[in-house]
């Protein structure tokens, strides 16, 4: 088993909030639009990062981190990328992507709004953590816990702080 922090949409931010969640958990994960590379940096002196680059971050985050990012991990093929959408509403680029990849969960960031659904099609679970930074328009700030355990999701926690 192992547990999760799921986050997007730093755009830079990195606070004490962030980092509490941190220490809790086995792996941390981010779906992109970094801001700056010391968000990561000091996320991985904590616990491994897994993490994808998105449309505002510049050349040295795309050099670091990939545009999409496919892995598994007790027992779950796990897709992540930044510009994703959504069941029903998927970027036209991704969607042949995730066919292929055959992932049990799809996770993308870019909307910063929070977002846990079934694809009944693609039979996966999508997630976007939403935003925790606080650039943007959203009102509340997100981010989810999880834990991953022999093929299934389990004990997922929305966290939401004021902006």
């Amino acid at each position: 088993m192992k547990k999760i922090l799921l986050l997007s949409d730093t755009h830079g931010y990195l606070d004490d909030t962030i980092l509490k969640r941190a220490n809790e958990v086995d792996e941390i994960w981010h779906a992109g639009d970094i801001g700056n590379l010391r968000v990561t940096d000091q996320l991985a002196k904590i616990k491994p990062i897994r993490a994808v680059y998105g449309n505002i971050d510049d050349a040295k985050t795309r050099l670091q981190f990939p545009e999409h990012n496919e892995f598994e991990i007790e027992g779950v093929k796990v897709f992540i990328t930044h510009i994703g959408g959504y069941p029903g509403r998927y970027n036209p680029k991704i969607r042949p992507l995730l066919e292929k990849s055959k992932a049990d969960l799809f996770i993308c960031g870019h909307s910063h709004i929070l977002k846990v659904m079934r694809d009944k099609r693609l039979d996966l679970l999508h997630m976007n953590p939403g935003a925790i930074g606080i650039h943007g328009f959203h009102k509340v700030r997100t981010m989810l816990s999880f834990e991953v355990n022999k093929g299934s999701i389990e004990n997922l926690i929305v966290l939401e702080y004021p902006r």
